[in-house]
């Protein structure tokens, strides 16, 4: 869209950098808006309960990864606005510890309260009672549902999934590869082994040790419950009817 308005822009190169900040402007401003609209549409299919909820959230999909409000924490901020959360539980998001250093900063900075669990405590969490749903972001989503998102959240949901909690993913419609059948398509990053072996610059591991190191994980469309995007929640069998929209 930059490109298209770089080369369709005449004038001076001064008038060219002054179209080009307008346009970057406007797709801060439609994203906040879309994530807005995420966070609202994600509120009509929150579990319904007398009480107020506790969720569950993975890595960060706030403010910081969008022009502002965010795609999960944008469910999260929405619930918080409308008096419907107790709090959020974050996982701290290993090997790059998001969830540690950018979720707990952006709900400390607006008053949610917010605990931080390390991500193996998920299951034992969910085995007090202590979390009623599951809301994360997603990197990439393919046509049948199946969602690429932090290492992680696979296992994430598989323990949703056992202790029968419901799981989403929110993403705006853009995240949606209508092109991938499955998320079997999906190229899976893999990072340096630095992010596991050391700790700032402490070295945690032995010497000689192999590490596998993927930025990534794909969760099958079958332990999702539901896509939450700016046009609203589905289920991910129904996401072609979100491309029927879109080409329209």
């Amino acid at each position: 869209r930059m490109l298209k308005n770089a080369y369709e822009t005449i004038g001076t190169v001064e008038e060219i950098k002054a179209s080009l900040l307008e346009t970057a402007k406007q797709i801060q401003l439609e994203d906040l808006q879309t994530c807005q609209a995420i966070g609202d549409r994600g509120l009509e299919v929150l579990p319904k309960t007398p009480d107020k909820l506790c969720l569950l959230t993975h890595c960060n999909a706030g403010a910081l990864a969008t022009a502002g409000y965010g795609t999960a924490l944008g469910v999260v901020r929405s619930a918080w606005r409308d008096g419907r959360l107790a709090r959020l539980y974050a996982d701290e998001t290993r090997p790059r510890l998001q969830g540690a250093r950018l979720t707990t900063w952006e709900c400390v900075e607006e008053g949610i309260p917010v605990t931080l669990i390390t991500d193996s405590m998920a299951a034992h969490c969910m085995k007090q009672g202590l979390i009623d749903a599951v809301v994360v972001g997603a990197d990439r989503i393919a046509a049948n549902g199946d969602t690429a998102n932090k290492i992680g959240t696979y296992s994430l949901a598989l323990i949703a999934q056992a202790h029968q909690i419901p799981f989403f993913v929110a993403a705006p419609i853009s995240t949606i590869d209508f092109q991938l059948s499955t998320g079997q398509e999906i190229p899976i990053e893999e990072r340096h082994p630095s992010e596991i072996y050391q700790i700032g610059e402490t070295v945690i591991c032995p010497p000689k040790v192999e590490f596998y190191n993927p930025a990534f994980d794909v969760t099958p469309a079958e332990l999702i419950t539901a896509i939450i995007t700016e046009k609203g929640a589905v289920a991910p069998s129904q996401l072609s009817q979100l491309n029927i929209k879109q080409s329209v």
